[in-house]
């Protein structure tokens, strides 16, 4: 069922589409009488839910372009306990299941979408990015959750003996509004919101750790035009990790901004209104527009892999050739490196040799 709600400005409305799994996940929509071609996907931080764009999409500027703004599963009004999924793949998974119903529903070809995410959700999209390799138009990451700031020793670490000792569980954040935002009427409504929560499942917050480490390591598997928004001032997350994967894109097209001062909700600050200009300008930029895809015919003559790929042949550090030179000489005294070292180590005598040890 589809109903309608009035903003100030541009009217919302409100529908769902259905997962992978067959859940139906709640969405909001901003579509204009006469839409210009193209349209704008917003993905909202963690805790929160996709009426909080509704200042930034008053405000953008766009008036005539479509929004789509998700409530991720366990979030504002889809269904699911709160902070919680099987595995962040699943959620990864939902964003893939929104961009391809918004494309057959709603008309609007994948390679026409400049997607928008913040925090959680720009590190959720970022790997939807790498893992799935849309066709879409332009990324904007704004202070994307790569390292969330526990400020407790060794938390990942505790957490794992948590998972594994008492299986699963949540976690209740530390954050308050004031830490997010200079602004006081939004940190009021923030600690007001009803449909904001405190807590996080742990299997996510691992989850959410692992994937960042892959994506920051791999970033310049990712070549969509991109536009990544830091914020000078954050207490929640990390800025060095933001740094690290911008430097390692392989976009043709990227821009990194530092927005001096900003706590962690940009959008929310008492300057947002420079966060939107921002985005606006990447938009309207006219070297971001619909593009062919990387012609990967010569990749192994050029490009990202072809350049890890060297990195990888190349001389290994100090410790792996004294390892080297340690496996070819004392190792020789044990029976299985000799033998690996004479036949290979994937071979079909070391496999018999590994099966002879067997209980």
């Amino acid at each position: 069922m589809t109903t309608t709600s009035q903003s100030t400005s541009r009217q919302s409305i409100e529908n769902t589409y259905p997962s992978r799994d067959g859940t139906q996940l709640f969405y909001r929509a901003w579509i204009p009488e006469k839409p210009r071609r193209g349209a704008m996907l917003l993905f909202h931080r963690g805790h929160e839910h996709s009426g909080r764009w509704q200042e930034t999409v008053d405000t953008l500027g766009l008036d005539d372009l479509p929004v789509f703004a998700w409530d991720a599963r366990g979030h504002g009004r889809s269904p699911g306990e709160r902070g919680w999924a099987s595995d962040l793949a699943t959620v990864i998974s939902d964003v893939d299941a929104f961009v391809k119903w918004i494309s057959s529903h709603h008309g609007i070809p994948v390679e026409e979408m400049t997607v928008v995410a913040t925090s959680v959700g720009a590190v959720i999209v970022s790997a939807w990015v790498h893992d799935y390799a849309p066709k879409i138009r332009a990324l904007v990451l704004a202070v994307p959750a790569f390292r969330v700031r526990l400020y407790v020793p060794f938390a990942i670490e505790l957490l794992r003996l948590r998972q594994v000792l008492l299986g699963p569980g949540f976690v209740k954040s530390y954050v308050k509004g004031r830490m997010l935002t200079h602004d006081p009427v939004e940190a009021q409504r923030y600690a007001e919101d009803p449909l904001i929560f405190p807590q996080i499942a742990v299997n996510m917050l691992l989850d959410l750790f692992d994937t960042s480490t892959r994506l920051i390591a791999d970033a310049g598997a990712i070549d969509v035009p991109t536009l990544v928004l830091v914020a000078g001032s954050d207490w929640v997350v990390s800025q060095d990790a933001q740094h690290e994967f911008y430097d390692r894109l392989s976009s043709p097209v990227k821009r990194l901004v530092v927005l001096p001062g900003f706590y962690h909700a940009i959008f929310h600050e008492k300057e947002r209104h420079l966060v939107v200009e921002k985005i606006r300008e990447f938009f309207l930029d006219p070297e971001v527009e619909p593009r062919k895809r990387a012609f990967l015919l010569d990749a192994d003559r050029r490009g990202y892999t072809h350049d890890e790929f060297e990195r990888l042949r190349g001389p290994g550090s100090f410790v792996y050739t004294l390892l080297r030179w340690v496996m070819a000489t004392v190792g020789r005294l044990s029976q299985g490196i000799r033998l690996g070292l004479e036949s290979g180590f994937d071979s079909g005598v070391m496999l018999d040799y590994v099966y002879e040890n067997r209980a």
